[in-house]
């Protein structure tokens, strides 16, 4: 109201209305009126009675419009004197108040707040229990909170049934966790019951071997030597599809399957597997990136890592994480890959063209040393020697394998780069090589070379006419002697793969000092166990007729475990060690 709308005929009757309010039998006892006139605008106040002002309730004009005459603020009633009435401007007041005002006003009645001319007779009765101005800003504000309360209340909810999910997901995941380790513990029993039944001997007088499995069933996989001390059965075997490449980690009781997924875009697949019932099974997908995957090594140390050489790259992948932490960039295809035996930061990568590359983990942008090999032929195999490795001192040494034959590699001290092992390189193509960590004796598999000598024509039969089925080659036996030497023990004929490089092969350390090899028949596709270093032939180990693609022994207190590897099929066989 502006300061040409205030009245001061309506101020003067206000003040003369405190007078007459006072007198009225409407107002209670203790209750007062006062107007006041504010920044040019008549205002009125009203003392609301005790009990509210007990409660520290304030009226103000937005409260007060719809509920009491603006001219006494006493509420008004629908009879009586003071009834609910309008002018024909549309603002409200008690019938009573108003008459009075006009009546005060005869010559130029007007509206007490707007000003706008009216008499007695233009007031029209409102038949209403309560009228009520509904302010606009107010219905936004409480549709908006109404708006909100139902958004938190959805979010509410969700939020309980994600959490029921979380919660039913894990129950499932404990109970399956409580049947696991009631099917583990019923398997221990049967299995110290059945040691505790089992004789003394595998093989009875008669020199059959009486192998009994430790679980599953007997697939008649052991064909003994009349006298040999046949002792590795068949533990069990699942079907694997893909399969490349096996290790595995004594210390956790995991084995780890390197798979290769069918399709246009090849991927590779590792699979973590417990070696203990129920054998609970876990897939990694490794990257794209890594293409082809050549080798696989687990870390010796603590088996927390794995080692993977590919086409360009050397990648080592957290069995934690599951996520490859470190990667090198390397100038050719890796072929190879091992991990130092002293110190657990070193690691190597045979590559494609020859060369060899020792890698620190903790140097991430390139190799500490690069080693030029002695021909261009791809490095298929590495094994890093105990006996000759000193990197405490910075000297290392590691025994690779190519086509030539086998090198030993010497890299910082006086002297560096590949040797050439005496009596390696005229048996033929090196198509395997392995190595005991324990005693130095190592195994290199040969098969003969297209082109023949006649004096090797004489000594080894011709090419088989099938190709992909097998010929005549040899396996020979040397062992460490003094430093960095190897002699010559014994060798033996042998049927291997004649196109497949490079052939995976195992040497198995008893605790009776015996060392038996283990390699497999790429005639018989049987998985071979011989003395070492007589060649003889202890057990034939049958792999249902399916090509042997990696061999991997390992020993875990009284029991040693050799894992043989086809392309659709994994065998576990096991042994008790004295």
């Amino acid at each position: 109201m502006s300061d040409d709308d205030v009245d001061p005929d309506y101020v003067l009757f206000l003040q003369n209305y405190d007078e007459f309010a006072l007198e009225s039998p409407r107002v209670e006892e203790g209750s007062r009126k006062r107007s006041r006139t504010q920044g040019g605008e008549a205002c009125c106040s009203y003392g609301v009675g005790s009990a509210e002002n007990s409660q520290g309730n304030e009226w103000n004009r937005s409260e007060i419009d719809g509920l009491f005459c603006p001219i006494c603020m006493e509420a008004w009633t629908t009879d009586g004197g003071h009834y609910i009435c309008c002018l024909p401007c549309g603002h409200i007041y008690g019938m009573s108040c108003i008459k009075k005002w006009l009546q005060q006003r005869v010559n130029s009645g007007k509206c007490p707040q707007c000003n706008k001319k009216c008499t007695l007779k233009d007031v029209r009765r409102l038949f209403a229990s309560r009228v009520v101005a509904v302010e606009e800003e107010s219905q936004k504000r409480i549709r908006s909170l109404e708006a909100k309360c139902a958004s938190l209340e959805k979010k509410k909810e969700a939020q309980w049934q994600k959490r029921e999910t979380q919660w039913k997901k894990r129950e499932a995941e404990l109970h399956l966790k409580v049947c696991q380790l009631t099917e583990r513990e019923t398997y221990l029993e049967h299995l110290v019951g059945d040691m505790q039944s089992r004789p003394s001997g595998l093989v009875n007088a008669g020199g059959d071997c009486q192998g009994r499995p430790m679980f599953g069933h007997n697939f008649g996989s052991s064909l003994c030597v009349q006298g040999s001390s046949c002792s590795f059965i068949l533990q069990t075997e699942f079907q694997v599809d893909g399969a490349r490449l096996v290790d595995v980690d004594a210390s956790s009781q995991i084995i780890f399957i390197l798979r290769r997924l069918p399709g246009m875009e090849a991927t590779s697949v590792l699979t973590k597997m417990s070696l203990i019932p129920p054998h609970e099974k876990e897939d990694i997908l490794l990257p794209s990136n890594m293409k082809v995957i050549r080798d696989l090594c687990i870390s010796p140390s603590n088996g927390s890592h794995a080692l993977f050489a590919s086409m360009g790259k050397l990648s080592v992948l957290s069995l934690e994480s599951n996520n490859i932490v470190l990667s090198y960039n390397l100038p050719a295809a890796a072929w190879s890959c091992s991990w130092d035996l002293y110190n657990s930061h070193y690691i190597y990568a045979g590559l494609q063209n020859g060369s060899l590359l020792v890698f620190d983990m903790r140097q991430t942008g390139w190799p500490v040393y690069s080693l030029r090999g002695m021909t261009c032929n791809p490095v298929h195999t590495i094994h890093s020697l105990l006996h000759g490795s000193t990197l405490t001192s910075g000297v290392g040494s590691v025994l690779s394998a190519s086509s030539i034959g086998l090198c030993q590699w010497i890299f910082g001290g006086a002297e560096e780069g590949p040797f050439l092992v005496p009596e390696t390189d005229n048996k033929g193509v090196c198509i395997s090589l392995a190595y005991s960590r324990s005693s130095d004796d190592i195994v290199a598999s040969y098969r003969p070379k297209v082109e023949m000598s006649n004096e090797m024509a004489i000594s080894q039969p011709s090419l088989t006419q099938v190709i992909g089925q097998g010929t005549l080659g040899s396996h020979v036996h040397y062992r460490g002697v003094g430093s960095n030497c190897f002699q010559k023990w014994g060798s033996a004929c042998a049927n291997v793969n004649d196109i497949r490089l490079p052939k995976k092969s195992a040497i198995i350390d008893m605790e009776n000092q015996n060392r038996l090899f283990a390699s497999g028949d790429d005639k018989m596709c049987d998985l071979i166990l011989q003395d070492l270093p007589s060649f003889t032939v202890l057990q034939h180990l049958n792999t249902r007729k399916h090509p042997i693609r990696d061999v991997k022994y390992t020993h875990t207190m009284s029991q040693g475990l050799l894992s043989c590897l086809s392309e659709d099929r994994l065998q576990l066989f096991c042994t008790k060690l004295s």
